[in-house]
């Protein structure tokens, strides 16, 4: 007797790099063990002089992000820990108003560190942010004109991207010790 064939179960995964000024989202599609760009994009502020107004912006845009493509869970990158302890702040208040966006929406939410996204995409955690771009074109076939000029897109997917390799996926537990290892070993994965 044949068993009967089950598709692989669809899962969609929001990516968002918090910002006050630009905010970046991406949004993956989940099939069995393989992903693929949907969107990405920024939420530009820069315009906007109110902080509060920015605030308010970011929570109407992430609600209608949800709404667009009713992911079933949100990556979002923590903040950086500089120096700057107003810089802290205004990330923090733009991640919170993200999240409360999701939490709204009855989206579950998972934290990751930029180290954390860096090795999961690059093997490597000091990665720039063109790398970290330039390895989400490959291993998503993204083309060129995809591409955003702004680096807080790919910042967003490569959230998305991580949480992906961390749902239990092979990939999510090797360690690289270079640029060249990680290539090497994730071949079948980066070929067009």
């Amino acid at each position: 007797m044949r068993k009967p064939t089950v598709a692989p179960s669809e899962k969609i995964i929001l990516g968002i790099d918090p910002g006050t000024n630009v905010m970046g989202y991406g949004v993956l599609r989940v099939m069995g063990n393989k992903a693929e760009m949907v969107a990405m994009g920024v939420v530009d502020m820069l315009k906007m002089r109110d902080p509060y107004l920015r605030l308010g912006h970011i929570y109407e845009r992430v609600t209608g992000i949800i709404e667009a493509y009713m992911p079933d869970e949100m990556a979002i990158e923590a903040p950086f820990f500089g120096k700057n302890v107003q810089s802290m702040l205004k990330l923090g208040r733009a991640q919170g108003v993200a999240i409360a966006a999701a939490i709204r929406r009855d989206v579950p939410i998972t934290e990751y560190e930029p180290k954390k996204i860096k090795v999961a995409i690059t093997g490597n955690g000091a990665a720039s942010k063109q790398q970290v771009a330039a390895m989400l074109q490959r291993m998503l076939h993204i083309p060129e004109e995809d591409l955003h000029v702004q680096m807080d897109a790919t910042d967003a997917l490569g959230a998305a991207y991580c949480h992906f390799l961390q749902m239990g996926r092979p990939q999510a537990t090797h360690t690289f010790k270079s640029w060249k290892d990680f290539v090497n070993k994730n071949a079948e994965r980066i070929k067009k």
